[in-house]
């Protein structure tokens, strides 16, 4: 929160008015008192930043705090500044061993009227509240048993966000790592229908981040993710037309593909149901000596906001442009913050930090 010593200013800048349904009536109250006090600069840029902090909300990835509870996690939040946080929702029974799967800070197969009381209670003490809840599993795996298992786990999770009120379930749609592009939007033609329709049923929407899942010879030749570009996103959208169908917007996915990650936010402005800020650094000197048919983690290096090649300031003019309102979540994965706690921490709110000045 900025702090300024006259009092009349802290009538729009008071944490107490950050809701919309209140912020005409402090902006109206503010103008009678800041024009006795004949400053109108200063209201203007007051109520930039106060529409700013409604129109978007800052929050992390929850799965950076692999090793601390729900209720730390949160706590950790409120701290810090944050506004949300995306929870991590992944099964007990996880067979994912990458970097980040298999955190679960809400076990949605154990949720009941007690825990769901206590999460929106966590919520309220904190003032922080969940943004999305968050599962990324490869649903179109080529081993229909495994992928049978996940696609199962994601109708938990979106009944999970529904009893607890969270608007929006971030997932990856999958892929057949062996199969072609048009051989798997076939597969993802026949089983996301139904996930679909379980999403519109409990009022959920669904987030598909944007990754390629394509990093190292594990993931070779294809990915585990289709959704890899607006090209593809388009041929999904136009299979599965539902509002509830959407984007988990992460711009660095587009930077190592060698493609703007800023014309996309206006091209899909009415999928966008969440956003991770992350960025990506290519190396031109490793991608001359590799080339782009590499396994990608040999010329690129994903890293926090601000350190990488994103252009924050446009992005950020950018979701503004097409009025998005709602959560930006850091998703910390820069392999250089990871040596410790301290590390970790200093790579959330190096991030915060940076961010900060986009968000008045």
């Amino acid at each position: 929160m900025i702090h300024l010593q006259i009092s009349p200013w802290q009538v729009i800048l008071s944490p107490s008015h950050f809701n919309s349904s209140d912020l005409f009536k402090s902006f109206n109250k503010a103008c009678s008192i800041l024009h006795y006090y004949s400053f109108p600069c200063i209201l203007q840029y007051c109520f930039t930043a106060h529409l700013l902090k409604v129109m978007l909300d800052l929050g992390f990835v929850s799965a950076i705090l692999a090793e601390h509870s729900f209720e730390e996690v949160m706590a950790y939040a409120a701290a810090n500044g944050f506004t949300c946080v995306e929870i991590m929702c992944w099964p007990r029974n996880n067979s994912d061993a990458r970097r980040y799967a298999g955190v679960s800070h809400i076990d949605v197969e154990a949720l009941d009227a007690a825990s769901i009381s206590h999460i929106q209670a966590v919520q309220q003490q904190t003032g922080v509240y969940i943004s999305g809840l968050g599962y990324y599993p490869n649903p179109l795996d080529a081993d229909e048993s495994q992928g049978a298992f996940f696609r199962a786990h994601i109708q938990k999770v979106i009944k999970a966000a529904s009893a607890l009120g969270i608007p929006v379930v971030n997932t990856f749609i999958g892929r057949d790592q062996f199969k072609n592009i048009p051989d798997n939007l076939k597969k993802f033609a026949q089983v996301w229908p139904e996930i679909i329709k379980t999403a519109e049923a409990y009022n959920v929407k669904i987030g598909i981040e944007n990754c390629p899942m394509f990093f190292s010879n594990d993931e070779w030749p294809g990915g585990k993710n289709l959704a890899i570009s607006p090209a593809v996103w388009g041929q999904m959208f136009e299979l599965i037309p539902s509002r509830v169908f959407g984007l988990n917007y992460d711009p660095s996915h587009l930077v190592w593909q060698m493609m703007d990650p800023i014309r996309p936010i206006y091209d899909y402005k009415d999928r966008l149901h969440h956003i991770h800020l992350k960025d990506a650094k290519v190396y031109p000197d490793k991608l001359n000596r590799v080339g782009i048919m590499a396994n990608p983690l040999e010329y690129h290096s994903p890293k926090l906001p601000g350190l990488g090649d994103v252009n924050w300031r446009q992005f950020f003019a950018a979701l503004t442009d097409v009025r998005y309102r709602g959560p930006v979540c850091i998703e910390v994965e820069d392999k250089a913050y990871e040596g410790s706690a301290a590390d970790v921490n200093s790579a959330i709110l190096t991030a915060r930090n940076y961010l900060r000045q986009f968000l008045g």
